[in-house]
């Protein structure tokens, strides 16, 4: 009697089977309604404006703001990988990431997609206000410049020739800083790492910074990546033409 109880307690076997298929189409309906990623390649020795992780993950700056637009614009969502500088050509070729953004052609080398040129970048040299003021680069020749350990200047190096003396550094917010404190007097940099500077550390008296180059930041793309150089290119010119980039930037300044 007990057995036969039981066997009247359970649903019916079609009532079963339809709850299991319901809870499968729920399934697939919600694994359907998850976009596609776009990973983000992002250099872990970024620093602010550009970059800032927290536990190794991504949280603010220009990489990350410029990725979650992108990712928008393409109906994906933005996956960020952080990686040491020396990893990252062989991580794009490999397909471990779809792009990474703010480059030019010169500073990775490898078998990319380049897109269209978009980013707004300045090279300048900031002198500060206890020595006396350079009228132009040329002004520079024989005197120490603050620069980040294996970073290029070809610019700098054609112009001032031997002239061009390094003093190499972790990076540009480190050498900034030990400006603040006189410690030397010409930093190269990018202008939106010194307006940043000036922004939230200690403000520097400076004079008004000596353009090196202007040029604008492409995206590299991975030719085995799940996006083509053209989609990115359609993106961008989305983001451009709405003012997403302007913004981007002008939080920063």
């Amino acid at each position: 009697m007990g057995g036969t109880a039981a066997r009247a307690s359970r649903p019916p076997v079609r009532l079963r089977l339809a709850a299991l298929m319901l809870a499968l189409a729920v399934a697939a309906a919600g694994a359907a309604a998850a976009p596609p990623s776009l990973v983000v390649l992002v250099d872990t020795g970024t620093e602010m404006p550009m970059a800032a992780f927290r536990e190794n993950q991504l949280v603010d700056g220009m990489h990350h703001d410029l990725g979650l637009a992108l990712a928008a614009a393409l109906g994906r969502q933005a996956v960020f990988l952080g990686l040491p500088r020396k990893r990252i050509g062989m991580a794009l070729e490999q397909g471990q990431a779809d792009l990474i953004c703010m480059y030019i052609p010169a500073w990775l080398p490898g078998n990319f997609n380049w897109s269209q040129p978009f980013f707004p970048l300045r090279e300048v040299v900031v002198t500060d206000t206890t020595v006396p003021r350079p009228a132009g680069l040329a002004d520079l020749k024989g005197q120490t410049i603050a620069t980040v350990l294996g970073y290029f200047h070809p610019e700098l190096e054609r112009l001032l020739g031997p002239g061009f003396v390094r003093e190499d550094g972790p990076s540009s917010s480190a050498n900034l800083r030990k400006m603040a404190v006189g410690r030397l007097h010409h930093v190269v940099t990018q202008q939106s790492m010194l307006d940043y500077h000036q922004k939230t550390g200690e403000r520097l008296s400076v004079y008004p910074p000596l353009l090196v180059k202007s040029y604008q930041g492409q995206c590299a793309v991975s030719p085995r990546g799940q996006v083509s150089v053209e989609a990115i290119n359609k993106a961008i010119g989305h983001l451009v033409k709405d003012g997403e980039v302007a913004r981007i930037t002008a939080r920063y300044q």
